[in-house]
C-alpha cells in the first residue's frame, strides 16, 4: 500500500484536533477525515472544507455520523448504531490521509473500544495534539506513555496556542518525542489564516519519517 495515513490524536476534548488538522492538511497537501461525527449542527468536516484549497476535494465525509454532541459510544446508543471501525469504508485518495479522532485518545470510539485502540488496529502513526494549561505536562506525557504501550508510532506532538517553554522543555525531555510545531491561537479563523500558518510549519511536518 503506497497511500499515507496520519492518525490526528488529542491529550483531551477541545484541544485544538480540527484547527491542527486544518493546517496540517494545508501545509502537508494532505486529504482529511474524521470517521466519527457526534452531532450535526458543528460538523468539523465543514469547518475544515472551507479552511482548506481545494476542500471540496479534500475533505471526506465521515463513516459515521451521529445526532447528538455527546461522546460516540453514548450518540451512537441513542441513535441505534453499531459502531465497528474494522468495517470502516475509508476515502480513496492518493494523496496522505489525515484521520482525526475524537476526543482524547482513550475516549471511546464505541461502546467496547477507544480511540488509541483503533489507530493501533489500523498501525497509523500519530500526531498528537497538545496545548499548554495546569495539568497538561501529565496529561501530555500520560498519551504520550499510552501511545507507546499500544506500539503506536508518535511522530510528535504540535503545541497549540500560548507557548510555555518550561512545560514544552520538560515534555520533550522526559518523553523523548519532538515537538514538530506549534499553532497559534487565530484572532481570525479562515483559509488565509490557515494558509500562513501553514506556510511557517510546511518544513518541518514535510521532513517527516513514517
Amino acid at each position: 500500500m503506497t497511500q499515507r495515513f496520519i492518525a490526528i490524536l488529542g491529550i483531551h476534548t477541545g484541544i485544538g484536533k480540527t484547527i491542527a488538522s486544518a493546517v496540517i492538511a494545508e501545509a502537508m497537501g494532505a486529504d482529511y477525515w474524521k470517521p466519527v461525527q457526534a452531532g450535526t449542527e458543528e460538523r468539523d468536516m465543514l469547518l475544515v472544507k472551507n479552511l482548506l484549497t481545494n476542500g471540496n476535494s479534500r475533505v471526506h465525509d465521515e463513516a459515521i455520523l451521529l445526532s447528538q454532541p455527546l461522546s460516540p459510544h453514548a450518540a451512537a446508543e441513542i441513535d441505534g448504531v453499531q459502531i465497528d471501525y474494522t468495517k470502516f469504508i475509508w476515502p480513496p485518495t492518493d494523496k496522505t490521509l489525515l484521520v482525526e479522532t475524537a476526543g482524547g485518545i482513550l475516549s471511546p470510539m464505541s461502546a467496547h473500544t477507544t480511540m488509541a485502540d483503533f489507530v493501533a488496529h489500523y498501525k497509523m502513526p500519530a500526531i498528537l495534539v497538545t496545548q499548554n494549561y495546569l495539568g497538561s505536562i501529565n496529561h501530555t506525557l500520560m498519551s504520550i506513555e499510552v501511545l507507546k504501550s499500544r506500539g503506536i508510532n508518535l511522530l510528535g506532538t504540535v503545541v497549540n496556542g500560548i507557548a510555555n517553554e518550561s512545560s514544552e522543555n520538560f515534555i520533550t525531555q522526559y518523553s523523548k518525542i519532538p515537538i514538530m510545531a506549534r499553532i497559534p491561537h487565530f484572532e481570525s479563523l479562515d483559509s488565509a489564516s490557515i494558509q500562513a500558518c501553514a506556510a511557517e510549519i510546511k518544513h518541518s511536518l514535510l521532513a517527516i519519517e513514517f
